[in-house]
């Protein structure tokens, strides 16, 4: 953003203040040619301006009476938002002597994360930050998408914490019950075969849509989960966990379809990025209740009481969450017509790629903990703090992918950050501290830049039909990656491999991603959704 103002607030007068419709910013700037040019004209950064009419009482309205007038007799000059994230706003510029004082009157609203993006927003309006900072979106977004950005993101952190909880408590759970490697193997395998629990959300989602199937699962997620606190036995607690961690992929699976639906064109990915950023906080809720763990053999259970936390968000979701515009659009036009057919091309592309991802990526997720254990000898309370200091930095990986794959594309994002977050990956599973530190700090923070690009691939290249399905056949071939790794890995850990050697031979399976999104996959970025798709092509979005 601009500019040549160079005003600054004066004194406690002028500090931004809490009203009940909203919060107020008033600047001084000097009375010149300069600032008139950039304060007397509509604003196009975080939000779109026209000028407000009629004009306040006794003045003349600025564009009637003109820039000339107002710099000569002291006219106010009143902006409404055209276009733009805000519940309420109003922008004004008076003439006090020899200053100008613009005062701006604004009201956002978003959920559970609002405070993260007060201070940058207030920033772009006080005219100190640009609004194409690494933390804001490409597009602007209006009142519904910033509601519904919040509460997506609340989600992400519930389906998060759920699909986080038994990878999190499993080596305390294996030990309490006298459990080995390839026993955790195998419940891994087991846990994450219950996807055939999550597929039949993804299908109905497409037929009833995604907002009613959305808060079925973000209720039965956190209450399905709270069994695992009273499992008698090791097979009990799979069992449990079988059933309560697909609600919280379906979940997640949901989430990334309504962020593509309602998200414009060059802000796909970014949203993508945001919700994984949220996601990270509900796994960290996991990871930091590990420390509970440490409080006697069977104080893993008391992290599984955590879950009953998430009920809030959905409440919250069942009273906030709207249906999708393209959703509502695509069933206005085709009634109950049958979807469009899916393109098996696409869909066996994309589940290759997830299979063959997921070897890696699960295993080096899931056998983490163990590795610190056993290797390290780190306690429960020692793996939450080292999990939080290279995790929470990943998220700036995240915001910055997101951003870098709307604007320049996705394609050479994953080319670059892929292959050198799993060589730093496989580095760290075979050093000791403090290069383990370092290098696991790398592999998250590529990873977390590759990731939105993926990820945003999974909604983009199906029509709105058969987006959550397509979606969750996609998530079911990663998690069938995932299960065969993990077996794997167990097995070969049991056979005396070092965990450096496992790491190394399964990143085969990221090298087999990198080729063939290089060599296959199209390029998103800047493209509608119904330009990718042509099955969509007469679909209007009131709105979008």
């Amino acid at each position: 953003m601009t500019s040549g103002a160079t005003g600054g607030f004066i004194g406690d007068k002028y500090a931004p203040v809490v009203k009940p419709g909203g919060r107020i910013l008033t600047r001084r700037w000097p009375r010149d040619d300069s600032h008139a040019d950039e304060l007397l004209v509509p604003r196009d950064d975080l939000v779109l301006e026209d000028r407000a009419e009629p004009p306040a009482d006794g003045a003349v309205a600025a564009a009637r009476g003109g820039v000339e007038t107002l710099r000569t007799t002291g006219t106010t000059a009143r902006f409404t938002q055209r276009h733009g994230p805000f519940t309420s706003y109003l922008r004004t510029v008076d003439v006090e002597g020899d200053d100008f004082v613009e005062t701006t009157h604004y009201r956002l609203q978003i959920p559970w994360f609002g405070w993260l993006f007060r201070v940058p927003v207030r920033g772009v309006l006080a005219r100190r930050w640009s609004h194409r900072g690494w933390w804001s979106p490409p597009d602007q977004l209006d009142t519904t998408q910033v509601l519904v950005l919040g509460l997506l993101a609340a989600a992400s952190m519930s389906a998060a914490f759920v699909n986080t909880l038994f990878t999190q408590t499993v080596n305390f759970a294996a030990d309490d019950f006298g459990v080995g490697d390839t026993g955790i193997g195998i419940a891994g395998a087991v846990v994450r075969a219950g996807i055939i629990f999550a597929l039949p959300a993804a299908v109905i989602a497409d037929r009833v849509g995604r907002r009613r199937v959305i808060l079925a699962v973000a209720w039965l997620a956190p209450a399905l989960s709270l069994l695992g606190a009273v499992a008698p036995s090791f097979p009990v607690l799979v069992a449990t966990q079988a059933v309560a961690r697909p609600m919280g992929i379906a979940l997640a699976i949901l989430v990334g379809v309504v962020a593509a639906e309602e998200m414009p064109r060059n802000t796909r990915a970014y949203a993508i990025s945001i919700l994984a950023m949220a996601s990270g906080f509900g796994a960290g809720v996991a990871v930091l209740s590990l420390a509970l763990a440490d409080v006697g053999p069977s104080g893993w259970r008391l992290v599984y009481l955590i879950s009953t936390c998430w009920c809030l968000v959905a409440l919250d979701l069942t009273r906030r969450l709207p249906e999708t515009r393209r959703y509502r659009a695509a069933r206005e036009l085709r009634g109950t017509a049958r979807a469009p057919r899916l393109d098996r091309g696409r869909l066996l592309l994309l589940a290759a790629v997830a299979f063959a991802g997921n070897i890696f990526i699960a295993p080096a997720s899931f056998f983490q903990n163990r590795y610190l254990t056993d290797v390290h000898g780190f306690s429960g309370g020692m793996i939450g703090l080292f999990s939080i200091a290279v995790g929470t930095p990943a998220g700036i990986g995240l915001i910055i992918g997101g951003r870098i794959a709307d604007t320049r594309g996705r394609k050479r994002l994953i080319a670059v950050a892929l292959p050198a977050s799993t060589l730093a990956i496989v580095g760290a599973y075979s050093v000791g501290m403090p290069p383990l530190f370092l290098l696991t700090l790398v592999g998250g923070l590529l990873a977390s830049a590759a990731y939105p690009a993926l990820a945003v691939y999974r909604a983009e290249l199906f029509p709105t039909g058969n987006r959550s399905r397509a979606a969750g056949i996609v998530t079911a071939s990663a998690l069938v990656g995932g299960i065969g790794g993990l077996v794997l890995t167990g097995w070969l850990l049991d056979a005396s491999w070092s965990y450096g050697s496992v790491m190394t031979t399964l990143a085969l399976g990221q090298l087999v991603v990198t080729v063939l999104v290089v060599a296959a996959y199209p390029e998103t970025a800047h493209r509608e959704l119904e330009e990718l798709n042509p099955e969509d092509e007469a679909i209007h979005i009131p709105g979008l």
